[in-house]
């Protein structure tokens, strides 16, 4: 591999890391996973989705636009509302990057459990 295409890698890598940190600082959230979780049954107005919350309408406008920026929602105008909508493809990338630390802590509970299961 060249310099360039090394380059290029390295650049993907940080954007990746960058995104994921996004990510991971918008779902830190419980509001805006709960927003998420109402996103699954399809898109919602702004006033809608801030009718669930004990929380004023900017209050939920600002949770939302930390998770637009995250890449987690996408915005559409509808006449003089907002609608917002889940984005698959964020939180794709993001099982994808846990996948292979999941796979280490299932290998690391299999071999405690075989070793636990040999003492019985």
């Amino acid at each position: 591999i060249g310099w360039h295409e090394d380059h290029a890698a390295t650049e993907a890598a940080g954007a990746l890391m960058a995104r994921t940190d996004d990510m991971f600082a918008a779902l830190a959230s419980p509001a805006r996973r709960e927003v998420l979780r109402l996103l699954l049954g399809g898109p919602r107005s702004v006033n809608d989705l801030a009718s669930h919350f004990d929380m004023r309408r900017p209050s939920v406008s600002e949770h939302l636009r930390v998770l637009r920026e995250a890449g987690l929602v996408s915005e559409r105008k509808a006449g003089r509302e907002r609608h917002y909508q889940l984005e698959a493809r964020p939180l794709m990338e993001l099982s994808e990057w846990l996948d292979p630390y999941e796979q280490f802590w299932r290998q690391r509970l299999t071999a405690l459990r075989g070793v636990l299961e040999e003492d019985l």
